[in-house]
């Protein structure tokens, strides 16, 4: 069994800080209905209707760069003229968009 450690500070209305024993863990944005969620580990969009229990959440996590190995040489991506946005990065830009609707009209 351990001992844990979790505090939620509201800043200013829509933004809250969560406090572990080791520090600052993450920081919220939003209230309830549209929410992004910021942690070492990535991203977390929720979206969702409030007082019905429906909603939506997608993790967007960080993610670092291959280590090079000593020797080789960097490789290149080739830029497609007309690519079509990552879904990843179609969904981000839904949940900012849901979270500044929540934020102005609840």
């Amino acid at each position: 069994m351990s001992l844990r450690f979790r505090k939620s500070i509201k800043i200013l209305p829509g933004v809250k800080v969560n406090i572990s024993k080791k520090g600052i863990s993450s920081i919220g944005l939003g209230k309830s209905g549209a929410s992004i969620n910021l942690n070492k580990k990535g991203i977390r969009t929720n979206i969702g209707i409030p007082g019905t229990g429906i909603s939506y959440s997608k993790f967007h996590p960080n993610k670092k760069p291959p280590e090079k190995e000593l020797g080789q040489e960097p490789s290149y991506i080739p830029i497609k003229p007309h690519s079509t946005p990552s879904k990843n990065y179609v969904l981000l830009l839904v949940g900012i968009c849901c979270f500044l609707i929540g934020v102005i009209f609840f």
